[in-house]
């Protein structure tokens, strides 16, 4: 009798996780057609342009880990939808993480990772999931992160801080994080190439980052990202190569730069750092919304400050990908879109955005140019009973339902035919990012 109620007791609770799961409102017109696309489009294969996929305790998931700060309603702990994807993937029996709850949770994938040993454990995540291959920003790859399904996103702000930081590590909180971090990535970087300092002239310096650049390709980097607008604005001017040099001769071996002559240097270098990634064929991928942490700067990263970059014909052969869709100027971010070698990638925005808002900003840009929008998540480890597993699941269920939603209503206000959708779908969620790493 007690084995019955406790069964019927979980049935209840893991009803109401599934009832907590948001879903889009679909138009009228449009919801025969939903439900025709929907289970179509949960068979297509995942090509994931962006997580950060680790164990919680792992400290190179990120460069820039999110440091403390506001959160939004749907990533916050007590947000029911997380048990939910925690019962698709685990058989998670209960409607939140607390307390002996989360232990549950940690325990039972715990016992996983003893019983898909090594690489095997992230590989069946990826399978419970639909994802075929998912891009991996970290600061270094993981052994038990296998490099056919886990492709490396390095990371490449810290070659634009060679300097003394102290003056930035003490602008805010934020930053007194962020900049110890740079330095210490920027001396593996030269530590891996054998030097013990930054080199002695600016043109050592331009050479240590290209040989950097193309060791780390080597070692399996498939792209390039900039945090860049964690620390500065995305702004970028184009500084002489002997402004640049006479910055670097003053202050390589000691003192802190003012404020301009480190954005003076930092401009140059980030051009230097494209125009050598457009000549490896390593996409450059530039973080374009908004951002954690009290003090990120929301003006500044607004995609429209990259457009004199975009559009500058030297950078033609570099592909650049707006991580995040520039997010909450999505809308400016797919007219950058026009230029061949610019492309959005979706993930957070499905995070932050519930289903139904993000139907909309999807729907927009498939309206505008499709076969420039990749799908990705930005799943990322937060504790040891959320990790970057649901979170995963989150994103990929919250894209599919977007997704067959705003393309049901774009087949009932008769924009695209129901032949077209599917192709569409399959472009977004695998295709178009597939494409662009061979």
């Amino acid at each position: 009798m007690r084995n019955r109620v406790v069964a019927a007791l979980l049935t209840l609770c893991s009803a109401a996780v599934l009832e907590s799961q948001s879903r889009p409102l679909v138009a009228p017109a449009a919801a025969a057609i939903y439900a025709r696309l929907l289970p179509q489009i949960e068979t297509i294969k995942l090509f994931d342009h962006h997580a950060h996929p680790a164990l919680p305790d792992d400290a190179d998931v990120d460069i820039a880990p999110p440091p403390p700060g506001g959160t939004p309603l749907r990533m916050r702990d007590d947000n029911p939808e997380t048990s939910a994807a925690a019962r698709a993937l685990f058989g998670f029996p209960f409607a939140d993480m607390k307390g002996a709850h989360g232990q549950w949770l940690v325990d039972k994938k715990s016992a996983l990772k003893k019983q898909y040993a090594g690489a095997k454990y992230f590989d069946e995540m990826l399978d419970r999931l639909g994802i075929e291959t998912s891009m991996a920003n970290r600061v270094a790859m993981a052994p038990y992160l296998d490099p056919a399904r886990f492709k490396w996103v390095f990371f490449v702000d810290c070659y634009m801080f060679p300097f003394d930081n102290s003056a930035l590590a003490a602008k805010n909180t934020d930053e007194a994080v962020y900049m110890p971090l740079q330095t210490k990535l920027r001396r593996q970087y030269e530590q891996a190439l054998g030097l013990d300092a930054p080199p002695a002239t600016f043109d050592g310096y331009l050479s240590f980052v290209s040989r950097s650049l193309a060791a780390n390709q080597a070692r399996g980097g498939a792209a390039v990202k900039f945090e860049a607008a964690y620390f500065r604005s995305l702004s970028f001017d184009d500084p002489s190569r002997e402004a640049a040099a006479a910055i670097y001769d003053e202050y390589r071996r000691g003192g802190v730069p003012s404020a301009d002559e480190y954005k003076t240097f930092q401009d140059f270098i980030f051009r230097h750092i494209v125009s050598e990634a457009g000549r490896l064929r390593l996409p450059v991928h530039i973080h374009t919304s908004v951002g954690g942490g009290d003090y990120f700067n929301l003006r500044g990263v607004n995609v429209l400050n990259l457009e004199n970059v975009l559009r500058d014909p030297r950078y033609a052969t570099t592909t650049f990908v707006l991580i995040h869709g520039g997010y909450p100027f999505d809308r400016e971010a797919i007219l950058l879109a026009f230029m061949k070698n610019v492309y959005l990638d979706s993930s957070a925005t499905e995070l932050i955005l519930y289903p139904t808002e993000f139907k909309n900003v999807l729907k927009h840009w498939l309206e505008t140019f499709p076969a420039k929008v990749t799908f990705g998540t930005d799943a990322y480890p937060y504790n040891a009973a959320l990790g970057v597993e649901e979170v995963y699941w989150m994103g990929v269920h919250t894209s599919r339902t977007a997704l067959a939603a705003a393309l049901a209503e774009m087949i009932a206000a008769r924009e695209i035919t129901e032949q077209q959708a599917l192709p569409m779908a399959r472009a977004y969620l695998h295709d178009t990012a597939a494409a662009l790493y061979k």
